[in-house]
């Protein structure tokens, strides 16, 4: 009778991709051109590359807070989950290039254009990860505490569908598009209270302590 397989803790997928995301962060801010000058005319070229890494360093922000989140909730993972999980890292290591791609050719249909794609990509990625990491606790336990609170569906859908739309209005008017993407980035703010109550529901359970921020 073979032995099933060891069980793989989420500790250290959730330390790697902080880790990950972190110097995506660093890579981002050291693109970041010097300006030519010391008055403020010398910042006026550019402000479409900070405007970019400022919109950027916040949707960094709310996949990195949501992923921290999604882990509180993890109780094994698999291979599927971490192939999931690179993928995810994959698409967002792509934002600096588009940023200094945006820096280059400033608001232009093309990079305005990738880096919708690129959100796009990033944002189903992450719904990859949530299924193969339902599936695999399900696999285990017969139930998974994130089935139950899944996120916002909705939102997460209406996310999608708003970088595909931005990206295509972009090769049309690229600013109309950056509305749109700091639209998607601004629904997202609100944080999700359901999957904070069960995080805390799960830890009573438990009989720990309710996880810090």
């Amino acid at each position: 009778m073979s032995k099933p397989p060891p069980i793989m803790k989420p500790a250290r997928l959730s330390a790697f991709t902080d880790g990950v995301i972190a110097i995506i962060i660093t890579i981002m801010v050291l693109e970041l051109p010097v300006p030519h000058g010391a008055g403020r005319q010398a910042l006026a070229p550019l402000w479409p590359v900070l405007g970019a890494y400022a919109l950027s360093f916040v949707n960094i922000g709310i996949f990195w807070n949501n992923h921290h989140h999604l882990m509180h909730l993890v109780r094994k993972v698999n291979g599927r989950v971490l192939w999931a999980n690179l993928l995810l890292l994959f698409w967002l290591s792509l934002v600096p290039f588009v940023i200094r791609w945006i820096g280059e050719a400033h608001v232009s249909p093309a990079p305005v254009a990738a880096y919708g794609l690129v959100l796009t990509m990033a944002a189903l990625s992450y719904w990859v990860l949530e299924r193969a990491i339902i599936a695999a606790d399900v696999a285990e336990e017969g139930e998974a505490p994130l089935e139950l609170v899944v996120g916002s569906v909705v939102r997460e859908r209406l996310s999608v569908l708003m970088y595909v739309v931005g990206a295509a209005v972009a090769l049309v008017s690229p600013w109309l598009a950056v509305v749109i993407y700091v639209a998607v980035a601004a629904v997202w703010f609100a944080p999700d209270r359901r999957v904070e109550k069960e995080i805390e529901k799960v830890a009573e359970q438990a009989g720990d302590p309710p996880p810090g921020p």
